[in-house]
């Protein structure tokens, strides 16, 4: 089940169910998951992309021990909001993971990701991060800046809906 926004995405989420974010690239994809909270994201893994079958049951095995309740894909929009042909592949990428077996009734959202190699790079080396293991990391902490925008903005959803 795909959603565009981001409310509905909330509303079809399980309760008490960690959340995974991803940041796919060509080569590899970037692996985020939360607390059952939905409080703080954090970098997990980056898987390197072989084709989508192995790819996906990758990801199915995170998602299966992590008992993860939904997904975050970062979606790569062009400065200007439009969107172009990695956006459309990252949109192709989220089709073929909800016909899968695996991921066929989880709910999959999308998060605007375009600042968050840059913020994701800007901490790595603000932490002295050497050149080697910021490549090896990068992927895998772009995806959690997109996990957390999604939580931060789902703790706002929420908060709106207590006070209502």
């Amino acid at each position: 089940m795909i959603f565009d926004d981001i409310a509905a995405f909330a509303a079809a989420l399980p309760q008490g169910r960690a959340l995974m974010g991803l940041d796919p690239g060509t080569k590899t994809i970037g692996v985020a998951v939360s607390d059952r909270l939905l409080s703080a994201a954090t970098p997990l893994e980056t898987v390197a992309r072989v084709k989508f079958t192995l790819d996906a049951a990758r990801l199915a095995a995170i998602a299966s021990h992590r008992e993860i309740g939904g997904m975050i894909i970062g979606l790569p929009a062009n400065m200007d909001g439009s969107e172009g042909p990695r956006a459309q592949s990252v949109r192709g990428f989220a089709r073929n993971l909800a016909q899968s077996d695996a991921f066929r009734d989880m709910p999959i959202g999308f998060w605007d990701e375009r600042l968050s190699t840059v913020a994701a790079e800007r901490a790595l080396l603000e932490a002295d991060t050497s050149r080697k293991r910021r490549a090896e990391v990068i992927d895998a902490v772009a995806a959690g800046y997109i996990l957390q925008g999604a939580l931060d903005r789902l703790r706002h959803l929420r908060a709106d809906h207590h006070d209502r």
